[in-house]
């Protein structure tokens, strides 16, 4: 894990533009159905987990298809800036580097840039921990599809045309910089099979899954729906 005193050769000073609220630890995904605010908070009151039960009640289930044909190109390359219709698009930073920006506290760019992140400290949802991250320990910090690109794949995107599988790999609000290690032991799992580590902040994982799900309509399995609604208090 890296450090956030001192800085690497070619960095540019700390800024704090666009990120994070003085204090904060993230935006209740109730509050941000589009995902362009910064964080993932806990929801904790008996109203809000009502909101989210009633949303991911929403959501139809079928089983959970073949995997095959399917191929992370098939979603286009990685953190393509081009993808119309979606957050943050065309603004001449990748994904990627959005997703640092905005999440990101303390954040340092590269040398004659303001997109390319060098440096920052992220709350990781999942954990609840903080990470000092730098670009030179890249992995340390990995970008989460919400909904795994393979797990869409198999509840429908496979029969999707290339536009709306790039509007899903590159949307702000099924993507979270998160702690590399989880995102690791995610793979494509849906919340039957993996949950956050954290347990206050698997209702509003719910929640950011139910969301995703709805707008690209999307179906769940049986199990994770009701995976979903007891997170929730359902």
């Amino acid at each position: 894990m890296g450090c956030t005193g001192g800085g690497l050769p070619g960095e540019s000073g700390p800024s704090d533009e666009g990120t994070w609220a003085s204090g904060g630890q993230g935006t209740s995904p109730l509050a941000n159905p589009e995902g362009t605010k910064p964080g993932l908070a806990a929801i904790s009151s008996g109203e809000d987990k009502t909101a989210a039960r009633e949303l991911i009640s929403k959501l139809s289930t079928k089983g959970r298809g073949p995997k095959t044909g399917y191929a992370r190109d098939e979603f286009g390359y990685a953190w393509m800036d081009t993808v119309d219709g979606v957050p943050l698009a065309r603004n001449g930073c990748d994904t990627r580097n959005d997703l640092l920006k905005l999440d990101g506290r303390e954040v340092e760019f590269r040398t004659g840039s303001d997109c390319v992140v060098v440096s920052m400290t992220l709350h990781d949802p999942y954990t609840g921990k903080d990470i000092a991250w730098k670009k030179t320990k890249a992995t340390e910090v990995q970008i989460d599809h919400v909904v795994p690109l393979s797990y869409a794949w198999q509840m429908g995107a496979a029969r999707w045309d290339k536009q709306k599988r790039q509007r899903l790999a590159n949307d702000v609000l099924n993507l979270r910089p998160v702690s590399g290690p989880a995102n690791s032991a995610k793979q494509d799992s849906g919340p039957a099979s993996w949950l956050p580590p954290s347990k206050v902040i698997r209702c509003s994982y719910a929640v950011r899954f139910a969301q995703v799900a709805e707008k690209y309509e999307l179906s769940v399995t049986a199990a994770d729906k009701s995976t979903m609604l007891k997170q929730c208090g359902g």
